[in-house]
């Protein structure tokens, strides 16, 4: 079996720019894309394969036509969403719901994700978390508007990661791009939105009831326990282990030997570039390739100068 490469599917963005292009080199379909959602089988974008048996194939398909390339898992849906964001402008603050409400709400999953940060310019913030103690207190807090108050920024240089579980309010800041590993859910709400206007004059929809139900009050503190494994030049850093999703940064300096620890895998190239070897065969990778390693591939290698972030179902999926 081959790996499974992804067409990109690009998303308009009020806050979007053009950075998809001058950093990897996509054709992008206008100046105000925002994300690339790289590995994706969310009805909102769909990827598409683009080599192999199921070439012109669409995830979602594979994902119920064919459950022997993911080890036979269990869901109605592919569980997990890849996406590049470029913040040439600053995101809303916005919040994300939980399995339960979600699927009570929304009828989808909720949406628990965590970034890894491709680039930044010097200076930007990100929006984690917030100040209230109380349910009431952050309702009054976004009553009156006392947002410097109630939101928490912090500095992010290019190689930070950060877990944001669903109820954890967070905003990305402008100049920044990262890589977004989330489960396969497109529901937002939003707390604030700087007052912006759409395309045609409108402001921007805010869900601040439902935000107040999903927040996690008091916020909480999301403690990282990353650990790196040397293989010579090169290593593998495990940045989560969670329920949804394990994640992982391959740092490719020469050659990086991997073996299967889940029934499928997913990685996309963040920077450099070289080849990835599985199943006797070469693939070129370059910066903002996406694959799958679907589940009998047991063993890869990755070959050259890169960064590659990769995932894949966390404990609970498997």
């Amino acid at each position: 079996m081959q790996p499974l490469f992804m067409e990109p599917v690009f998303q308009e963005k009020i806050w979007g720019g053009n950075s998809l292009h001058t950093v990897f080199d996509f054709d992008l379909p206008s100046e105000k894309i925002g994300e690339d959602w790289a590995i994706s089988a969310h009805p909102h974008g769909v990827s598409t394969i683009q080599n192999g048996p199921f070439k012109g194939k669409k995830l979602d398909q594979l994902w119920q036509e064919h459950q022997e390339l993911f080890g036979n898992q269990q869901g109605d849906v592919f569980p997990l969403l890849v996406k590049i964001l470029d913040a040439a402008d600053d995101l809303s603050v916005q919040v994300h719901p939980d399995d339960s409400y979600a699927l009570k709400h929304e009828g989808e999953l909720g949406k628990t994700e965590c970034w890894y940060i491709i680039d930044a310019k010097p200076g930007a913030q990100i929006i984690y978390g917030h100040t209230a103690k109380t349910r009431e207190e952050l309702a009054q807090m976004i009553q009156e508007a006392r947002w410097d108050e109630l939101f928490n920024k912090v500095n992010v240089k290019k190689g930070d990661f950060f877990y944001v579980p669903s109820g954890t309010i967070h905003g990305i800041g402008e100049g920044i791009m990262i890589l977004e590993t989330q489960q396969s859910s497109d529901t937002t709400y939003r707390v604030y939105d700087y007052d912006r206007k759409d395309d045609r004059g409108n402001t921007r929809e805010l869900h601040i009831e439902q935000s107040v139900d999903v927040t996690s009050v008091p916020a909480r503190a999301n403690t990282l326990n990353i650990s790196e494994t040397k293989q010579g030049k090169s290593s593998v850093i495990t940045y989560l282990q969670t329920e949804f999703f394990n994640v992982y940064e391959w740092q490719v300096h020469g050659a990086l030997k991997l073996k299967k620890q889940a029934p499928y895998t997913l990685a996309t190239v963040t920077d450099g570039y070289g080849k990835l070897i599985a199943a006797g065969e070469e693939y070129e990778l370059t910066m903002g390739t996406s694959f799958i390693l679907p589940n009998d591939i047991e063993r890869w290698e990755l070959q050259g100068e890169a960064t590659l972030i990769a995932s894949e179902p966390g404990k609970s999926l498997k």
